[in-house]
């Protein structure tokens, strides 16, 4: 019903032209003028009739097409690639539709017949004129081509570009948009997914793991640790079970580096989940090992200490000073 709906405006203007083309010349007493003029823009009528009614069509069908693929599912890694190959593909057809319009348009005037042959002609191959003219334009043609058919980015793939972590909203033939986290769009030539390195967090699957690093003093107890990380994971609706260690992952000069690994089924998920299990270990700590926050030591040498006398010796490790 709806493609019905979007063929009826065409439609109209595909009778008018059929009219003016055809229909004129059955009336008596139309001047000859008026008819030339009549059978002209019947023609240029009758030619964009039928290229809307294309686009209709092509856009009627991507619809249907893409009607049962739903981007907002969790797993939908085959979605995202029919949107962004049917998205891309359009594109290209239409952008051909005008070009092939255009140039018949202009084979109707005797005077610019030669440039609309041209036209007509490089449709099938992108044009040979306008590549010499503006190769850089074409590249970037082709490279949204060639992103529709390898796919290194897809619709609604994560990915960090410019150090920017967003999703993949539009893919245009000569651009891509990408939305970032706080609804900034950022809009990238396509040549740069082809040209440039860049993180793609949803390559082959939604699958993520996420890190949080939490930093403290050297006397903290690691098994009460680890059982608070895993309670607190298999608490959480965004753990999807995974993956959940927690090590240390460096030793440093004052204070140790702990480093909870946790898994989610999604980009999205593992940042609330990294943001929620953050906090609440470092509540952990400030309630229950209060003394093992980071710290800085300080030993302190009695005044009446002379040099090479018998001073008292600094405190060992982990006895801090008051104050």
């Amino acid at each position: 019903m709806k493609t019905v709906k979007r063929l009826i405006p065409p439609g109209l203007v595909l009778l008018l032209a059929l009219f003016l083309r055809y229909g004129m010349g059955v009336i008596d007493g139309v001047p000859s003028r008026l008819l030339d003029v009549a059978n002209t823009v019947g023609e240029i009528l009758l030619i964009a009739a039928v290229a809307w009614m294309l686009i209709s069509t092509i856009h009627a069908t991507k619809k249907r097409l893409l009607s049962k693929a739903d981007l907002s599912k969790a797993d939908n890694l085959e979605t995202r690639k029919l949107h962004t190959q049917y998205n891309v593909l359009e594109r290209i057809v239409i952008f051909t539709i005008i070009l092939i319009a255009v140039a018949t348009t202009l084979m109707v005037f005797e005077e610019v017949r030669s440039i609309g042959v041209s036209l007509f002609a490089s449709a099938g191959v992108a044009g040979l004129i306008i590549g010499l003219a503006a190769q850089k334009a074409l590249g970037t043609i082709l490279a949204g081509l060639q992103i529709a058919v390898t796919q290194p980015i897809r619709i609604d793939d994560v990915v960090i570009v410019e150090n920017e972590w967003g999703r993949i909203e539009e893919i245009n033939l000569t651009y891509v948009v990408i939305r970032i986290w706080d609804q900034r769009r950022l809009v990238v030539p396509s040549t740069y997914f082809l040209e440039q390195p860049f993180q793609n967090w949803t390559r082959t699957s939604a699958d993520i793991l996420g890190t949080v690093f939490v930093y403290t003093d050297y006397t903290i107890p690691f098994a009460p640790l680890r059982a608070e990380l895993t309670r607190l994971l298999e608490a959480s609706s965004l753990w999807d079970r995974r993956v959940n260690v927690l090590q240390v992952t460096d030793a440093r000069e004052h204070n140790l580096e702990i480093r909870a690994l946790m898994s989610a089924t999604s980009s999205g998920n593992a940042w609330d989940l990294r943001v929620h299990i953050r906090e609440k270990l470092i509540e952990f700590i400030q309630r229950e090992y209060p003394h093992c926050l980071p710290r800085t030591r300080v030993a302190v040498v009695p005044e009446d200490s002379a040099p090479g006398g018998s001073a008292s010796p600094p405190p060992p490790y982990g006895v801090n000073e008051p104050g």
